[in-house]
């Protein structure tokens, strides 16, 4: 479980994230929604720990990452699995070697042994015929079932996804949801999420936060977002008006 008290992020003078508290569950997928500069990756930025809040606190199943050192947080991202808005595989790896990137970096096993999880991870996602295969050779939803497997390769407690669907047609984004879905109940990982894709609100947010201009306006989940009071999340559900 992850936990965020009441942070708030400020770039000089202007304030970008406003007192947001939430708590993002292990076993479900919890989702950042909110429309463009609504301060969502900045969210995830400040929970990841790639910047520190202005103010505020963020604790990894009661450590809180905003007091480490450096050394600390190297260990705590061990823990971390992390899905790239554009995949990030490197080019000159076949598929399977990028999977293994991540083992062969922070891992100690037998390279058998790093091996047979990698051939097992691109299994789990549909890639065995494809893991002899360099990224440019196979089409975008593949690249990002790929980049799914290595976020999994050192056994995550902790996943983030940026924008997963991005760039996908609707067809592979329903299969990438299936997969993040999937993965976070089979494993148990606190799985958080930053999209604006509303299918994926609506068929995988086990829990959701809704941002507007750097303050938390909504939690819920799909379940409960059809029947909200809140009228700026309607409107941006329904894509009823446009803000600036």
């Amino acid at each position: 479980m992850i936990e965020v008290k009441e942070v708030s992020k400020q770039f000089e003078d202007k304030t970008v994230l406003s007192n947001i508290s939430a708590t993002f569950e292990a076993g479900k997928t919890n989702l950042i929604i909110g429309r463009s500069g609504a301060g969502k990756t900045v969210l995830l930025k400040c929970i990841i720990g790639l910047i520190a809040p202005t103010t505020g606190r963020v604790f990894y199943d009661g450590r809180d990452i905003t007091v480490m050192g450096e050394k600390e947080l190297k260990l705590l991202r061990r823990e971390v699995g992390m899905l790239f808005q554009g995949s990030a595989l490197f080019d000159s790896m076949t598929v399977m070697e990028n999977v293994m990137f991540p083992m062969n970096m922070f891992s100690n096993d037998k390279l058998a042994v790093r091996r047979e999880r990698a051939a097992r991870l691109l299994h789990r996602v549909g890639l065995s015929d494809a893991k002899y295969k360099y990224p440019s050779e196979i089409s975008g939803g593949m690249m990002k079932r790929a980049a799914i497997a290595r976020s999994l390769a050192l056994e995550p407690k902790y996943l983030f996804c940026d924008e997963p669907n991005s760039g996908l047609d609707p067809k592979t984004a329903i299969v990438i949801d299936d997969l993040i879905y999937s993965l976070t109940q089979e494993h148990g990982i606190t799985t958080v999420v930053n999209t604006h894709d509303m299918n994926s609100v609506k068929t995988i947010g086990d829990k959701i936060i809704y941002i507007r201009h750097g303050q938390k306006e909504w939690e819920g989940s799909s379940a409960t977002i059809d029947s909200s009071d809140c009228t700026s999340l309607k409107n941006f559900v329904f894509a009823k008006t446009i803000e600036y």
